[in-house]
C-alpha cells in the first residue's frame, strides 16, 4: 500500500509556536493524524480541501494524545467530514471533559490554572472518541496498514502509529531540531517516555513525524 503523506502546519495563538497535522492519503482514502487548535479551524479545512480531503473520504482522525492543541478540531471534522475519531482510552478525559491533566502526573496547581484559563477546550469542541485504539490494535480494517502502539510519558494515553512502510507518527513522544530528533523534554513522567524509546527501539522504523518539528530519519534519533 503506497501512502501519500502530508505535513499541515499550524500555529498557536499569537504564532508563540506550531503543531504538525499529518494527512495520509491511501488508495482507500485519507487518514489525518491529529488536528491542531481550534484558533487554525478554517486554515485547516481549506488545507484539507485543497489537498482533495473532502466529506466522505477522511476514514478515520487518529488522536496522538489527549493535548488541546492536537484534539481541537476532531469533534467539528468528525461531524463536517462525517468521520470517526480514534484515540487511546487513558486520554479520553482530555477530550471529553476538556482537562489537559486527565490521568497525568502534575502537581502545579498555579500551571493547571494557567492553562485551563488560556487554553481551554469549550464544551462545543468536547466529545467521546468512536473508536479506542489500544497498544497493538491494528488500523487495517479502517483501511490503514498499521500499528497502534501505546506510548506514555507525555501523556498515559500517548501512541504512536507504525505503518508497515515504515513510518512513525508519534505526537508528542519526540520533537525534532535541525534534522535532529530527540525525546520531548516535556515528559509527565520520564521513566514511561524512556521505556517507551527502548520499545520502538525494537521496531522496523524509517521515518518519524513528530508533533512539533520537522520529519526525521529514525537514525538521526539523538
Amino acid at each position: 500500500m503506497s501512502l501519500q503523506i502530508t505535513t499541515i502546519n499550524l500555529p498557536f495563538p499569537l504564532k508563540f509556536s506550531m503543531v504538525n497535522c499529518y494527512l495520509i492519503k491511501t488508495e482507500d482514502g485519507f487518514y489525518l493524524v491529529d488536528t491542531g487548535m481550534t484558533n487554525n479551524r478554517r486554515s485547516l479545512e481549506i488545507e484539507l480541501n485543497k489537498l482533495g480531503c473532502y466529506p466522505g473520504n477522511l476514514k478515520l482522525i487518529l488522536l496522538t494524545h489527549g493535548d488541546f492543541d492536537h484534539t481541537g478540531n476532531a469533534v467539528y471534522l468528525r461531524q463536517k467530514f462525517s468521520s470517526q475519531i480514534g484515540m487511546h482510552a487513558e486520554d479520553v478525559g482530555m477530550l471529553e471533559n476538556g482537562d489537559m491533566f486527565y490521568h497525568r502526573k502534575f502537581e502545579n496547581r498555579l500551571v493547571r490554572n494557567v492553562m485551563r484559563t488560556f487554553l481551554p477546550l469549550k464544551v462545543e469542541n468536547r466529545g467521546k472518541p468512536d473508536v479506542f485504539l489500544e497498544d497493538g490494535a491494528s488500523l487495517i480494517n479502517y483501511g490503514l496498514d498499521g500499528i497502534v502502539y501505546n506510548t506514555p510519558g507525555h501523556s498515559t494515553g500517548s501512541i504512536c502509529v507504525l505503518t508497515a512502510s515504515g513510518e512513525l507518527f508519534c505526537g508528542d513522544l519526540f520533537t525534532s531540531s535541525k534534522g535532529k530528533g530527540e525525546l520531548n523534554s516535556m515528559m509527565y513522567d520520564k521513566v514511561e517516555g524512556n521505556a517507551s524509546l527502548e520499545r520502538l527501539k525494537q521496531l522496523p522504523i524509517q521515518t518519524v513525524y513528530p508533533g512539533h518539528g520537522k520529519p526525521f530519519e529514525w537514525k538521526e534519533l539523538g
